[in-house]
């Protein structure tokens, strides 16, 4: 296949992910990177990954942290998370997500808000205050409502395949579709800048659901997209089924075809180079950057609790990412939220 075949249909999206030629993957990723550079501009946004729990009211058949799998449990103390929040003002990420298992207890809820208030007030020098990113699951919409009222102005909900069949493939069935799409309007229409995702080379997954995850995301106008590869965790239901999936290369090789296709599709949002890909490859995030991606999340979760968050078979602990971009003269926005122009 060559690049001047390529069409932003469903059938040209499905071909290009269908096709395991290199040099159409290097020329595709080299196409998206310039598109990146001319609509979003050369700069890679940070955003500091602060872990906050893996105790988690869902069980995913997919998911290394699940209700029902054995894992050591914790939760980050609201001092521990604020001073966190301090190194990612110090170091001037200029934003953090704040990521953990899904729970609506009204303590957790409770927390959060005072969490996301005082994050607002940490002193950044001349920066402007750290910008926040939740993704902390389906909520109630007034708790959206609540933590949106507190300081958090973007939130990350996966939808982690837009094909329901395959949705409830890797969800059991208390799980509902239906209620994942009202929590990304609910998002939406609050205010949030709601971003979504979906992972990349599941089981049961075809280069026609993949192409169908793209074009869900420009339906739903999603600023900002968060997808990676599929990992699998030895001890959950999904990988224990023996249902098959694609080696770890090609893993790697769709999920940065996925990034440089959505770049083309949709010039102007914020696509994330997931942690997911590292596990794949050591320079896997920085690939997804040079391939159309411009944003990348350095964990600076405390290493002792780190360790425990197991969405899958290891997760990287360090966060090179940005020493390798800078040797590379691609710019950091240090201090910048890096909103999405979309």
């Amino acid at each position: 296949m060559n690049l001047s075949e390529l069409t932003l249909d469903r059938k040209g999206l499905t071909a290009a992910l269908a096709c395991e030629d290199a040099a159409f993957e290097e020329a595709l990723c080299q196409e998206a990177y310039r598109v990146k550079v001319a609509t979003v501009g050369p700069e890679v946004y940070l955003r500091g990954l602060i872990e906050i729990s893996n105790i988690c009211v869902k069980d995913c058949l997919y998911c290394g942290i699940r209700r029902d799998i054995r894992c050591q449990r914790y939760e980050l103390s609201e001092e521990e998370v604020l001073a966190t929040a301090r190194i990612a003002a110090r170091r001037r990420y200029g934003s953090v997500v704040i990521q953990g298992g899904e729970r609506a207890d009204a303590a957790f809820i409770g927390k959060v808000t005072r969490l996301l208030k005082a994050i607002k007030s940490i002193d950044t020098g001349e920066d402007p205050p750290l910008g926040i990113t939740l993704s902390l699951g389906e909520q109630p919409r007034e708790v959206y409502e609540e933590w949106f009222d507190a300081g958090a102005h973007r939130y990350l909900l996966r939808i982690e395949s837009s094909n329901p069949d395959l949705y409830y493939k890797i969800h059991p069935q208390d799980h509902s579709y239906d209620r994942r799409l009202k929590a990304l309007c609910d998002l939406k229409e609050i205010g949030y800048q709601a971003g979504t995702g979906a992972m990349i080379g599941l089981p049961f997954q075809t280069a026609e659901d993949l192409a169908d995850d793209l074009l869900f995301y420009k339906e739903f106008d999603a600023p900002m997209v968060g997808m990676g590869p599929y990992n699998p965790h030895p001890e959950t239901p999904l990988t224990l089924s023996g249902a098959p999936y694609p080696s770890a290369r090609r893993r790697f090789s769709l999920g940065l075809k996925m990034i440089a296709l959505l770049r083309l599709l949709m010039p102007d949002i914020n696509i994330a180079a997931a942690t997911a890909l590292e596990i794949l490859d050591p320079r896997g995030r920085e690939e997804g950057i040079l391939s159309g991606a411009n944003v990348i999340m350095p964990n600076i979760t405390p290493r002792e609790q780190m360790v425990k968050y197991n969405l899958y078979d290891r997760k990287t602990l360090n966060a090179s990412d940005v020493q390798d971009l800078a040797s590379r003269d691609i710019p950091i926005g240090y201090g910048r939220w890096g909103d999405s122009k979309h």
